[in-house]
C-alpha cells in the first residue's frame, strides 16, 4: 500500500502524498489521495498514526486504519518549520511529536490535544537527530554544531551539553544505551545512568561514514550502516568484549555486480532478532540476525528506498521511495523523481522467529 507520494526523506526535493494499496504479496494498486511534500517516517508508539517530516519544511501526521486486510489513511494535521525538517521523535505515551531540522531548533507538537507547536530546544546549526528518553523525562538532540544536548521541555536551557568530536549524523536510544554516530566513523556510546559522560568511543567496523545506527532491543549492542555504494554492508556489533566473536558484517542490497547503499534499518518490535533493511536498489529485506538468514526480499521499486519503520506491533511496515542523489544531480529528473510512502503488511513467515542455526551455519 502506498501512503504518500513524493516524500522528502533527507534527500528528496519534492513530495506528493497519497495512498496506494500494497498487499502482502506482489500486487500493487496505487490510489492517490493527496499531494504535498513530506519526509522521514515514524509511527506513534500507541496508535497507527504515521508522522512524516520533509524538506518542504513540513511535519505531517496520518491516521492509518486497518479493516479485514484493507488499509486506508487520513491526513490528520500538520505543522511548519522555517526550513527543511530532518528528524522526529515521539513521546512514549504517543501524545507528543518532536521535530528538528535546518532552522536549528526542535519543536514540540502536542499532536493529540490539537495544541500549537512550540520551540523547546535550540542549536547553532541544523538538528540532525532527536529522541525522547521516557526513563529520564528528557529530550536529547544531536546537531551539526558538534554538540549533544539534553532538555527538559519546560526549561529554556539544556540540562546538559556535551561536545562531540564532530557533527552528529545518527543516533539511537534504548535506555540505558545511547549510541551517536559522528564524523570520521566515530561511534560514541553513552550509559544514560551517567548521561553527561562518554561510556566508550568506537571506530565503526565499516570503512565509511556512519549513516544509521540501531540499538539492540536488549541494549547489548547495535547495528550500523553507512552510505558508501562500494560495500553495501550492515555491521553487527556487541558492546561486551566477551561477545566479540559474535560481531560480523553482512552484505545486502546487491544484484549481480551492482552494489547499492543501505539507507535504513529497523528492528522488528516483537521479533527482537529480526531486522529490516532498505536500500538504493529500491528494495527492502527482512533478516533473522541471530541465524544470519534472509527471510524476505521485496519487489524492487523504480527508485531508492530512503527510510523505513515498523508500527508499534510490527503489523505494518512503512517505507519511503524517492531519488536519493546517489547517481548525482545530473541524473535527477523532476518529472520522474516522484516520492511515495508505501505500507506493507508483513506476513507471519516474513517475521516468524526461526530455529537457532546449528554449528557451522554460514552467512546469507
Amino acid at each position: 500500500m502506498l501512503l504518500a507520494e513524493n516524500v522528502s526523506l533527507y534527500f528528496c526535493k519534492s513530495v506528493d502524498v497519497g495512498v496506494v494499496n500494497l498487499s502482502g504479496s506482489s500486487e500493487w494498486n496505487p490510489t492517490l489521495i493527496n499531494r504535498s511534500r513530506h519526509g522521514l517516517v515514524s509511527f506513534n508508539p500507541k496508535a497507527n498514526h504515521l508522522v512524516a517530516t520533509s524538506w518542504d519544511n513540513q511535519v505531517r501526521c496520518w491516521e492509518i486504519m486497518q479493516n479485514a486486510g484493507n488499509i486506508a489513511s487520513t491526513l490528520k494535521a500538520s505543522i511548519s518549520h522555517g526550513h527543511p525538517v530532518l528528524c522526529s521523535a515521539r513521546k512514549d505515551d504517543g501524545t507528543t511529536v518532536f521535530s528538528g531540522g535546518c532552522d536549528n531548533q526542535v519543536k514540540m507538537w502536542p499532536l493529540l490535544s490539537g495544541g500549537q507547536a512550540m520551540t523547546v530546544a535550540m542549536h547553532e546549526a541544523p538538528v540532525k537527530e532527536v529522541a525522547w528518553i521516557p526513563e529520564m523525562s528528557l529530550l536529547v538532540s544531536g546537531s551539526w554544531d558538534k554538540t549533544l544536548k539534553y532538555w527538559g521541555t519546560r526549561q529554556p536551557n539544556p540540562v546538559h551539553t556535551l561536545q562531540l568530536p564532530d557533527r552528529c549524523y545518527s543516533m539511537t536510544v534504548r535506555y540505558p544505551l545511547m549510541v551517536v554516530g559522528a564524523t570520521d566513523r566515530n561511534l560514541i556510546v553513552f550509559n544514560l545512568h551517567s548521561p553527561q559522560n562518554e561510556f566508550k568511543r568506537i571506530v565503526s567496523p565499516l570503512k565509511y561514514q556512519t549513516r544509521c545506527v540501531a540499538a539492540f532491543p536488549d541494549q547489548q549492542g547495535f547495528l550500523v550502516i553507512f552510505p558508501s555504494l562500494s560495500l553495501g554492508r550492515v555491521g553487527v556489533h556487541h558492546l561486551d568484549k566477551s561477545l566479540a566473536n559474535k560481531n560480523f558484517t553482512f552484505r545486502c542490497h546487491r544484484e549481480g555486480s551492482e552494489i547499492y547503499s543501505v539507507n535504513s534499518l529497523n528492528f522488528h518490535p516483537v521479533s527482537a532478532s529480526h531486522i529490516a533493511t532498505a536500500g538504493s536498489d529500491g528494495a527492502f529485506h527482512f533478516w533473522d540476525k541471530d541465524n544470519k538468514k534472509r527471510l524476505k526480499s521485496s519487489l524492487r521499486c523504480s527508485q531508492p528506498i530512503t527510510w523505513s519503520t515498523f508500527n508499534q506491533d510490527g503489523s505494518i511496515f512503512a517505507y519511503a521511495v524517492c531519488y536519493d542523489w546517489s547517481k548525482g544531480a545530473e541524473n535527477y529528473n523532476p518529472a520522474t523523481a516522484k516520492t511515495y510512502i508505501y505500507l506493507h503488511l508483513p506476513q507471519e513467515s516474513e517475521v516468524k522467529p526461526q530455529p537457532q542455526a546449528t554449528a557451522g551455519g554460514g552467512r546469507k
